[in-house]
């Protein structure tokens, strides 16, 4: 029991409950300290009145009817058996010798100001006990007669209300503070509890269980959206690491085998009889064998830089339009050779912040799998404004994607064809999407001809514009291009 008390007061959580338990702690103590003097000070002005007021009751009677008046009136208020909530009296003469009056005798009391004397006051119980309370006393010099007026009340009341209020708001402190320390402690023990759970997941995924998630409580705080993140990012993880094991196996299917080839056409060549031209075959089908691994390590290496957004500060302003122009003239001779119609629309004007190459490079590999998977028909580049954003799109009469596959096609590697017989490597809309994500913008698929044998695939490319939208001239149609 002692280590996890221990370990649950070293924690940050109950450093933060504890400073904000002494903040509490004093705010409440400064506020029953101001209602306890408010209300003493509240009692002891109110005792004080009262004493002004028969003080000026008793001087006003002396004024009007002299000491006899004042004697009479004294000794009308003084008949009976002297309560503790009774006022008391004494006239005594100029050697404070009692006159008339509940008091025996003139107090020998604390002077507390001008005028004003504490003193005790002996008062009798109706079963005949004896007690010795304090009070509070007003005392005038009559300078006519020279006598003294004392007029006086009995506070025990008043002190033993302080008291009580002093006690009650005593108590109230201290099971304030223990309320504090017990809501600071469930309060930090329920945070520890849900930062042990983000602790023993990680610790079993850092073991090999990448299934391990994060749980939630459904609560919605902030814990509940870190485990949120939390599990979204291992998710990605896994996504990655299973993208990285298939990665690795096309990579050892795509690259064996060119490398096998070109390793035993070599092998042959040099069994052979040997004979010039036949060299000649051998190295011109090597060189463009070793061409192909290039260009795929090239790829890799494209999609690594724009994944990693290692050339986004040397991006400039670039016309897109002209981008998209001079690749649509590029693969014009693709087109016309396949017998198929390559049609463009290009605005004019489009002004995007990008790098020239890798734009043209993620253009040129949509209008390549177009026309690559396209066994008739038509492929067409619209390149338009739309809002603040560059919208590019690539649509052909081929037979499409399956909607499931959508996702999957963006991977490193990914081909629809299991026979991989069709020219490529599965690298060319892995680029399209990290250029996309260099340039701030996205990239989806959708069918071109929704319903129809071969609804084609439309690519439609976002780019942020460096301009409005509004400022941007009027589309410009081009003829179309092929058979």
């Amino acid at each position: 029991m002692q280590r996890p008390i221990g370990r649950l007061l070293r924690t940050n959580a109950f450093r933060l409950a504890a400073l904000y338990l002494a903040l509490f702690a004093t705010s409440v103590s400064a506020l029953l300290a101001f209602i306890y003097f408010s209300t003493a000070d509240f009692v002891e002005r109110q005792t004080e009145a009262t004493l002004d007021a028969e003080i000026t009751g008793l001087r006003e009677q002396y004024q009007e009817h002299g000491i006899d008046g004042l004697k009479k009136i004294i000794i009308e208020r003084s008949v009976g058996e002297r309560r503790s909530d009774e006022p008391l009296y004494l006239l005594a003469d100029e050697d404070y010798r009692p006159i008339v009056g509940n008091l025996s005798s003139w107090p020998d009391g604390q002077t507390l100001k001008d005028g004003w004397i504490s003193f005790p006051v002996e008062v009798r119980r109706r079963n005949g006990a004896a007690e010795v309370h304090q009070a509070l006393g007003e005392t005038i010099h009559l300078p006519d007669d020279r006598d003294h007026l004392l007029v006086g009340r009995d506070i025990s009341g008043a002190n033993l209300f302080r008291t009580r209020i002093l006690e009650t708001l005593a108590w109230a402190s201290l099971l304030t503070i223990m309320l504090g320390v017990l809501g600071g402690l469930f309060m930090t023990r329920n945070m520890l509890r849900r930062v042990d759970a983000v602790n023993r997941t990680s610790e079993r995924i850092i073991h090999g269980d990448m299934s391990q998630r994060v749980p939630l409580t459904g609560s919605g705080d902030e814990f509940d959206q870190l485990a949120t993140n939390l599990n979204a990012m291992l998710d990605q993880i896994e996504r990655l690491m299973a993208g990285m094991r298939q990665v690795t196996d096309n990579i050892a299917h795509d690259l064996r085998t060119p490398l096998a080839r070109l390793r035993a056409r070599l092998e042959v060549t040099l069994l052979e009889k040997p004979d010039a031209q036949r060299y000649g075959e051998a190295l011109r089908r090597t060189i463009s064998e070793a061409d192909t691994l290039l260009g795929t390590f090239n790829a890799l290496l494209s999609i690594a830089e724009a994944e990693a957004g290692s050339r986004r500060e040397a991006l400039t302003v670039v016309r897109l339009d002209e981008i998209a122009h001079s690749v649509s003239e590029l693969y014009e001779p693709v087109a016309d050779e396949k017998g198929l119609t390559l049609a463009a629309l290009i605005d004019g004007g489009l002004l995007v912040r990008g790098d020239r190459h890798l734009l043209s490079q993620a253009i040129a590999n949509l209008l390549d799998n177009a026309l690559k998977y396209t066994p008739s028909g038509s492929v067409s580049l619209t390149v338009r404004a739309d809002g603040e954003w560059a919208r590019v799109e690539v649509a052909d009469t081929g037979p499409g994607v399956p909607a499931d596959r959508r996702e999957a096609v963006f991977d490193r590697f990914v081909r629809l064809e299991g026979s991989r017989s069709t020219p490529g490597n599965g690298l060319g809309l892995s680029l399209v999407r990290a250029v996309a994500r260099m340039h701030g913008g996205t990239v989806r698929l959708e069918e071109n001809q929704p319903g129809a044998k071969n609804p084609g695939l439309r690519v439609i490319l976002t780019l942020p514009l460096t301009e409005p939208a509004a400022a941007l001239p009027a589309p410009v149609p081009e003829p179309a291009i092929g058979n």
